[in-house]
This record gives C-alpha cells, structure tokens and sequence, in this order.
C-alpha cells in the first residue's frame, strides 16, 4: 500500500457524524480564539461606556453651578490637569446639554470637565469661592491620578511586536522556496534545487545541442551509463563521479545540461553556485548538505550546479579578508559532500563555469571531478549546424544561405547566433516583409557587433571629414598588409558609442605568428597615423585603437616572448593562482624594460602605418571622399581603388577547409 493510499486517522474528539465517511470534523484555528478574546474586550468597553463630560470653565462652574448648588463633587485630576465636575443627581436635568448627550439622573458622571492651569491657582480658586458662595462650603475637592492602563501596555508592546514581526516578514522572505519546509524560518538551511524527474516536461534533447561533438558525447556517455549501466561495469569500469563543463559565456554549458535533464531517466537537480551563499553563517553549508541527503535518497540521480566558481573559488585567495569565510565553509563542505569517508555511489555531479582557473585545486582532482570539457566557441562547421537548429522556427527568403552565414560569424558562440537568428527576424518584420533574407541577417551581424545605427546624430562637417579620413587609414593599411584580417566594409555612419566603424572577417587561425600580430597592430594604428598626415594634427577618436594596441604590445611582450630583449620568457599564470597577489613576478628594472619594448613595438607599427599611407596618399584620399559621399563602402570599392590584393590566393588556400584524412598524413587513422 502507498503513502496515499493509508487509511486516514479520525479526529479524537470529533466522531463522525451520520453514515456518510466523507464527514470530517471541524477544526479549530488558533486565530479564532484570539477574534473572540478582542470581541468579549470591545463588547465589555461598549457596555461600560459613558457618555464624555461637557467641556466648561472654571467661571462657569462658579456663576452657574455654584451658586444654585448644583455641584455634588470635584475630583482634579493631577497628572491631567483637568478638573471634572459631578452634579448632584436631581440637578442633571436641569442642563439641557447633558440631555442632549445622553445624561440621566442614573449618569454618575463626570459630568463637566474643564483645564484647571496650575494647581496652586486652582485651589486658591475655590477657597475664595467657598468664602463668596454659601452653597460651596460643602462641595467635596478631591484629588486623583488618572491612568491609561491599556495605552501603556500598547505603549509597550508595540515596538516588540514591530520589531518581531519585521523579522517574521523578513525570515520568510528568505527562506521562501526552500525545501521541505514550505516557506518556514527554519528552512533558510534547506537546499533550494529545483528537481527534474521523468514527470518533469523538459523538452530540451541532445538533437537541440548542435556542434560540439566531443563534448556532447562525453556527456552523452553519462547519460548512457545511467540508463545502461551493466554495459559498463560488467567490464570493472566505473563510470565518473564528476563532469566540468568549462568554456567562454554562451558556448552552451546550460543547454548541455538542459538535454541532459530531457534525455535522462533519472532525478535531476539543478541550482546555481550563488543558491549557497546567504547572508546568515552555516547556511551554505547546511544547503549542501541538505542538497546531497536529497540525491542519495533518490540515487541514481543527477546534481548540476551552474557557474560553481560563486562558491569554488580557491581557498586563501577570496577577495575579502573576514576570519570567516562563508564561501569557503560552503566549499569545504562541498569537497567533503563529494569525495569524503561517506560514498555518493549513483550520485554524479555535473558543474558549469567560464572561470576554470580560479576555481580550487583540490575541487578539480580526480575523484571529484574526474573529466573536464571543454566547450569551445564553435567552428565554422559548428556554426552552420548552430544555425540550422535556429533557423528551423524562421520563414526564410530564397537567398538566406547558411554557409554563408556561417562564414560571416567568425567567434560568435552559441547564444551570438541564436540572437542573430531573432534579431534578423526582426528586422525582416520591421520592413513589413514576407520572409527573412540575406541582407536581414546582414543587418542582425552588423547591430550585434557595431550596435544600433544612430543616424540622426548632429556631426559637423569638418568632424566628419576627419571621422571619414580615420576609417580610411584603418581600410587603406589593412589592405595592403599581408596578414591583416581581410576587410569586409566600411562606415562613417555612427553605431553606439562609434563614430565611424570598419568591419573585417577575421581569420580562424589556431596559431597567430609574431608577423600576422604586428600587421594586425599597423592596422589598428592607421587610423591616427591617418589624421596625423592629413590634417597634421591628432583627436581622441584613436582611443579605441590605442588601448587595443597596447594590450597587443603587452602580451607579445609579457605573455607571448615575442621580444628579443626580454626572451622567451611568459608572466602569464595560467592556473589563476596569482589573481589576488600584490607582488609581480618580475623585478622593477624588468618592468622598465617591458615598458620599453612595448614603447618600441608600437612606435615601429605607428611609423610604419604613416609610412604605408604616404606612399599611398591618392588612393587613400579616394577612399576617403567616396566613403564621406556613399557613408558605406565595401571591399570591392577598396580593390577598384587600391588594386587586387596579391595575397588572395594565398588566403583562401590557407583557409581552405582540410580533407579528413590525407595521403601521406601523420596523423591520418591509417599511420
């Protein structure tokens, strides 16, 4: 029999009622018992309720009441300074403002009130009055205090019950969807990983995961060995016990683990690093370890925790300097969770970061996360399956190529094309047109990388002559370097923050040698050569090209050993260790030195880019006035004007895509 399926207990002091079983008792709620104590303590004030006493004066009482010997009693409120005033029963209704309020010859009063002022005055008051006035002798004075009992309680309690119910609010506002506890205070400990099962509609599979072939399959091996595990352990193999997916933003990680989620048989939790940390000590802690009860009571089960570097980074290097870290109590508890003395057999972990190399050694060994994979940005054959999975949903025009498309995307990830796909849309859409075409797509690549075009922008005439100049001299000296990236177009029409743009198709290269870097550099610099040569003087529109020139210069120097004074030497720490340290690794008179060579490197690359421009100056000149008169020009405009590039061949035999296998071949199956 199931847990549903138990008989149901009945109330014990509520029998049922009749022959009919679906009867259940009442139940009392504790918030009823409090409605019935505040209604019992209105009604007692409602019934006890006098009617207020009349307001009146001091001279009024003496003229009026006094002398006709009307007054039964004064009673002075000390602490008020307020004196009421009690009629004699038989007088009440003589005064028709009492009558009107209510008063009868039963009322005990008070029956006027009035400020007395000081006290000293108003007893001076009355003795002269009982001195004039016969009928006052024998008018009793007393004194009193008057207190508020309830308002001091509330006085009271008030600030403690705000103050209890603020943390009430705010508990719950935290611990809202944790686990297992519905919301309670006491589940801010609970893990708050959303669980995916075979009830969950997860539509996502490995067909919507295109490219990556290698490391689909890794994790698709993981999915295998959860569904079919006699077919490895039949053999003493074990399957891994963690997998880290690691790669640059967008590439797919998350998708990854969603097919994983839609392909699995098995539970599927899934959470994100930052779900650890709270503000409160022991938290994440707790939630890891309420996180991994949860999956060894469902083993064999499936835990991923994306961007883990929140809690992952290595110990002793955290940025801040507290004597107790939360993160890394999480952490510890973490590496103890996964390959402590206890055994997580049928729990594997599946992790997700773009930030590898900050995260803790011992996290990284094997045992806990025995396999990384690596999810690179895509290639050129990846791409174009990336935009057959986009397109599908699309109503595409008869000259929308995909290898095309592909081809003009050089390092855009994933999400790049799947945003290029929507943004085509679109624009296809907002030209009120039927199906999604080339130029559509054209358009989406140029927004995503140069940015909204921003037409209506007021620029002066001689601002534009020296913005046209500008990206002539970036279109003239990439042209005519053999290694620079070939030049697709150019625009003086402003887009985001630029004011004039130049766009290229880099080359997918693998290796970079240290001539394609420094023909690359004289291109970016041509800019500012250029406006040095043509109007002799020099603007802050280089700023974009200086800062990327000096990174360049920097990591050929510092990183790459590609300086002849400096050796082949890398201060480059790979492995992150070094990210929070406040010594560098090289001496001060070898910092002067890199400083120097940088200097060097790319004063060479700017007199060389003046020096291309001189000899060109016409044709320069051309490109410029044809780009102030169209605002867009293209490469063909540039071959019209400078001549055919006499690297061509030589590019698109060097991009050439390679055979899968080849005679001769090294590395070809056969050898």
């Amino acid at each position: 029999m199931t847990e549903n399926n138990k008989p149901q207990k009945e109330p014990f002091n509520f029998p049922p009622v009749g022959k009919n079983k679906n009867n259940k008792a009442p139940k009392i709620n504790s918030y009823w018992i409090y409605l019935v104590v505040i209604a019992l303590f209105i009604g007692f004030n409602l019934y006890n309720l006098q009617p207020d006493a009349e307001k009146t004066s001091w001279q009024e009482v003496k003229t009026k009441m006094l002398e006709k010997g009307d007054v039964d009693k004064i009673i002075v409120i000390t602490n008020k300074g307020i004196a009421y005033i009690y009629l004699k029963p038989d007088k009440i209704e003589e005064y028709s403002k009492l009558k009107s309020k209510g008063f009868k010859n039963t009322s005990s009063g008070p029956h006027f009130s009035f400020s007395i002022g000081s006290l000293e005055g108003f007893e001076k008051n009355v003795e002269e009055a009982r001195q004039e006035i016969p009928g006052a002798q024998n008018v009793t004075l007393e004194f009193a205090k008057e207190y508020d009992a309830w308002g001091d309680i509330f006085s009271f309690l008030f600030p403690l019950l705000l103050i209890v119910g603020i943390w009430i609010f705010f508990f719950r506002r935290m611990s809202r969807g944790g686990g297992g506890g519905g919301g309670g205070i006491f589940s801010v400990g609970k893990s708050q990983a959303k669980l995916f099962d075979k009830e969950s509609n997860i539509k996502i599979t490995f067909k919507d995961v295109a490219g990556l072939a290698e490391a689909k399959q890794e994790v698709e091996e993981i999915v295998s060995f959860l569904k079919n595990p006699d077919k490895y352990t039949k053999l003493g193999g074990k399957i891994p016990k963690g997998a880290l997916l690691v790669g640059p933003p967008g590439t797919g990680k998350t998708l990854m683990a969603k097919a994983m989620a839609g392909e699995a048989n098995v539970p599927f939790f899934s959470m994100s690093g930052s779900d650890f940390v709270e503000m409160f000590v022991g938290v994440g802690a707790s939630r890891v370890r309420d996180l991994f009860k949860q999956a060894k009571e469902k083993a064999p089960c499936i835990i991923f925790i994306d961007e883990i570097d929140a809690i992952g980074r290595a110990r002793g290097r955290n940025p801040n300097f507290g004597s107790n870290d939360e993160r890394e109590n999480t952490l510890n508890q973490l590496l103890t969770e996964m390959d402590g003395f206890e055994t997580n057999s049928g729990v594997i972990i599946i992790a997700a970061t773009n930030r590898a190399d900050i995260l803790d050694s011992a996290l990284l060994r094997a045992g806990r996360f025995d396999r990384q994979i690596t999810v690179d940005l895509p290639e050129l054959k990846d791409r174009e399956a990336i935009f057959k999975v986009h397109l599908k949903p699309l109503k595409l025009a008869e000259d929308a190529d995909i290898a095309f498309l592909a081809k003009q995307t050089p390092g855009f990830s994933g999400a790049d094309i799947a945003n290029v796909a929507n943004e085509a849309a679109l624009i296809a859409a907002r030209k009120n047109k039927n199906a999604v075409g080339k130029q559509d797509f054209l358009d989406a690549i140029d927004r995503i990388v140069g940015g909204l075009e921003n037409r209506s922008k007021v620029i002066k005439a001689g601002e534009r002559k020296a913005i046209a100049f500008h990206e002539a001299g970036h279109a003239t000296v990439s042209w005519l370097l053999q290694h620079a990236h070939p030049l697709l177009k150019v625009t003086i029409v402003p887009r985001g923050k630029a004011l004039g743009a130049a766009w290229y198709l880099p080359q997918e290269r693998q290796i970079t040698t240290r001539e394609q870097l420094l023909d690359q550099m004289c291109s970016i610099l041509g800019g500012r050569a250029a406006e040095e040569l043509v109007f002799g003087q020099i603007s802050t529109g280089a700023q974009n090209d200086l800062e990327r020139a000096t990174k360049q210069a920097y990591a050929m120097v510092s990183i790459f050993g590609m300086s002849e004074k400096i050796g082949n030497l890398s201060y480059y720490d790979s492995s992150g260790q070094s990210d929070y340290s406040f010594t560098k690794p090289y001496s001060e008179k070898t910092a002067e030195l890199i400083d120097s060579e940088v200097k060097t490197m790319v004063e060479a690359a700017y007199q060389r880019a003046k020096g291309l421009l001189s000899e060109h100056l016409e044709q320069h000149k051309a490109v410029a006035e044809l780009l102030i008169e169209r605002e867009v020009i293209f490469s063909d405009d540039l071959e019209r004007i400078l001549g055919k590039r006499p690297w061509k061949e030589e590019e698109e035999e060097f991009n050439k895509e390679p055979d899968e296998t080849r005679e001769g071949d090294p590395l070809s199956p056969e050898k």
